[in-house]
């Protein structure tokens, strides 16, 4: 009985302390992603930050054009996630595609540029 009771205060002792220790920081950003229209560019931008260390989770949502990202901090950061995504052919926030990339997408992929030269689209695009 002695040996079950010290067992247990033994065990409320040293539980606590093992659950804090493992837990690693994270961090989550939301990334703009221009170039991102469809289902095709989701599974491609989602399967490409699978396989990149660190990542926790991504999410694309193509209607808003936005990439939500989960990451441990102490294997990555933000501007690695960005690179990562602009290697890939997209523009990620301020970090530009790779243009070698960018045409190696699918065609329904590749988004058309707006010519900056012409002043008489005055659409406001979000």
């Amino acid at each position: 009985m002695r040996t079950l009771i010290t067992s247990f205060i033994l065990f409320l002792i040293v539980a606590p302390g093992r659950t804090i220790s493992q837990t690693k920081p994270v961090e989550k950003a939301v990334i703009s992603v221009p170039g991102a229209q469809d289902e095709a560019c989701k599974e491609r931008i989602e399967n490409y930050l699978r396989r990149e260390d660190g990542i926790i989770s991504s999410n694309l949502n193509y209607h808003r054009r936005t990439l939500t990202v989960k990451w441990y901090t102490d294997r990555t950061n933000i501007e690695n996630i960005k690179t990562a995504v602009a290697n890939l052919g997209y523009d990620a926030g301020d970090v530009k595609a790779n243009p070698e990339a960018y045409y190696r997408l699918p065609v329904t992929c590749r988004h058309v540029p707006l010519d900056t030269n012409n002043k008489s689209d005055s659409t406001k695009r979000n």
